[in-house]
């Protein structure tokens, strides 16, 4: 990958909609030079797809929590049953594995708290081998990225 590609990235991520011609004009290729390569990054895996960002309280989902969560054993199979249930649940968009005291940190969206409670009841538990869950709640956002940083 070099600095075009990277351009071609950077682009993308801030404006997923450009046309192949806004593109090529924005990282100074001619369009098809600037296609093939998008489509290299697409064939590689580099460039995984293209989406929507929503804003969450006007979906409806104005509650971010925060979860930690710390696991009772560390054995292949109570992770990768942990990690296979966490995939299933629609309300968790992120699952990042942590170093520290605890092993996970999940970021949830809920519509309100009542349904951060049956999230919590009604499908965290019901995961079983887990030892601790800590929640913290976002009550405004300060910065959200889309785009890497630059890389020199």
């Amino acid at each position: 990958m070099d600095e075009k590609d990277r351009q071609i990235i950077a682009a993308q991520q801030a404006h997923g909609r450009l046309t192949n011609q806004e593109l090529s004009q924005e990282v100074h290729l001619s369009p098809s030079p600037c296609l093939r390569r998008l489509r290299m990054l697409e064939d590689a895996g580099i460039i995984r797809g293209y989406a929507a960002i929503v804003d969450e309280t006007a979906y409806g989902l104005p509650i971010t929590a925060f979860v930690r969560v710390r696991l009772e054993r560390h054995s292949e199979a109570a992770v990768g049953m942990f990690e296979r249930k966490v995939r299933d649940i629609d309300a968790i968009l992120d699952c990042y594995m942590m170093t520290g005291d605890d092993d996970y940190l999940l970021r949830v969206l809920v519509s309100s708290l009542q349904d951060y409670e049956v999230f919590v009841r009604q499908q965290l538990h019901q995961i079983g081998g887990i030892a601790a869950i800590e929640t913290s709640f976002a009550y405004g956002t300060v910065k959200r990225g889309t785009v890497f940083p630059r890389l020199d």
